[in-house]
């Protein structure tokens, strides 16, 4: 089992999650890409999500059909915040045969010594890192001066397709009350509608 572990807030989950997702497994062969919503960040303390479940039903409605990805909500049962090193432990705990593979984007890698236990968290899991949208992945010698040799020992890197879409965007775009077509699966712009996440309250503006 060649098992993908792709984290975030997922608030909302939009089609460059889902390309990465997809450009990952089929680069590395993954039998399994488990989408795993934090319940809160700890890289983004000041950023106020919506209700976790309601982001990993998101995640569900935007999987839809597509049998080798899976949402995992082990982050939502444990207290915030949500610290990848105790997600891959638990994964590894319950899965032992599999190989971890985490995913990741360069922005991420750029600042992962300032995450918990980076080196153990390079141990546990190959870090799959995507490239920024639109730019090539960085040279094998900026890995190093960001990660050091070690943990870029564990690095591979996965070539994505340019998308420029964020779930800042998303968000303003939903507060607005303009449309998310072409950005979420069609299941996920209609949760947001129903639900009005985002929105300000009655009201305001």
């Amino acid at each position: 089992m060649r098992m993908g572990i792709l984290g975030g807030t997922f608030d909302p989950i939009h089609y460059g999650h889902l390309l990465a997702a997809e450009s990952c497994r089929e680069a590395l062969q993954l039998n399994q890409v488990r989408f795993i919503p934090a319940a809160a960040s700890p890289h983004k303390p000041d950023q106020r999500s919506a209700d976790g479940h309601a982001r990993a039903d998101m995640i569900q409605l935007a999987i839809a059909g597509c049998p080798e990805f899976v949402v995992d909500r082990r982050e939502l049962r444990r207290p915030a915040p949500s610290w990848t090193i105790d997600t891959l432990q638990s994964l590894h705990s319950e899965f032992p045969q599999a190989e971890l593979f985490l995913l990741l984007g360069a922005d991420s890698l750029k600042d992962f010594l300032t995450w918990k236990e980076p080196l153990e968290i390079s141990r546990l899991a190959t870090l799959a890192v995507c490239n920024r949208p639109g730019s090539p992945p960085p040279a094998p010698e900026l890995t190093v001066a960001w990660v050091g040799p070690e943990i870029a020992a564990r690095v591979v890197h996965v070539d994505i397709p340019g998308i420029q879409l964020s779930a800042t965007e998303l968000r303003q775009r939903a507060r607005m009350g303009q449309s998310l077509r072409f950005r979420t699966p069609r299941a996920v712009e209609a949760f947001l509608t129903e639900h009005k996440l985002y929105r300000p309250p009655s009201g305001n503006t």
